[in-house]
């Protein structure tokens, strides 16, 4: 098994272990935290699932980018042709990222969630084909329209996603979003974010 794989391995078992958490923690909502059965204080099972998905969270690693800052392991598939392996599920959403900016984004829901935000998300990667029907729908951005030209969209490579989100939400965002390496960078797309990862 190659190193992409196990990375995509990990990166997926975290996705489903920070989805879980947000289930658990919804749940927990009106309980009383209970403790873990060696006693610890704050020992509840989302604390510590918590606590290991933070240790072992993409946040601060970095990934070498090519000169146009897509991730190397990305740039050889091509915009809107990246493989399923290398994408990661958005919590119980139907929507894909690529894998580190997958686990960021559940991170940053699950943390906006606990300050009573709501995030919703409308949109994430966008295959080739799916580029070329939005242009065609909506026009492309160059000619006053909202579509990337096709096989230039940063929804392309896995790393935008369109969410929804409220007055209250999208303040939250402005204020918290780059912590988690996303950033607004599309004037006339409020609700479009781009995840920017470190570089090495």
């Amino acid at each position: 098994m190659g190193i992409e794989r196990v990375g995509s391995r990990i990166a997926d078992i975290q996705s489903r272990m920070i989805a879980l958490q947000t289930q658990q923690a919804g749940r927990n909502v009106q309980q009383q935290p209970a403790t873990s059965a060696s006693g610890a204080e704050g020992g509840t099972f989302a604390n510590a699932l918590e606590n290991a998905v933070a240790q072992t969270s993409t946040a601060n690693k970095s990934y070498s980018l090519n000169s146009k800052g897509i991730p190397t392991e990305l740039a050889s598939y091509g915009n809107g042709r990246i493989p399923a392996a290398a994408l990661e599920q958005v919590g119980t959403t139907r929507h894909k990222l690529w894998a580190p900016a997958a686990e960021s984004l559940n991170r940053m829901i699950a943390d906006a969630k606990r300050e009573g935000v709501h995030i919703g998300i409308t949109d994430s990667y966008r295959p080739y084909a799916e580029q070329v029907d939005l242009a065609r729908r909506k026009g492309l951005y160059s000619q006053g329209g909202l579509a990337a030209k096709p096989g230039t969209s940063e929804h392309g490579w896995g790393m935008a996603t369109d969410l929804d989100l409220n007055s209250k939400a999208q303040t939250w965002m402005r204020a918290n979003a780059e912590k988690y390496g996303f950033s607004e960078n599309v004037p006339r797309e409020p609700w479009h974010w781009e995840f920017k990862p470190k570089s090495a």
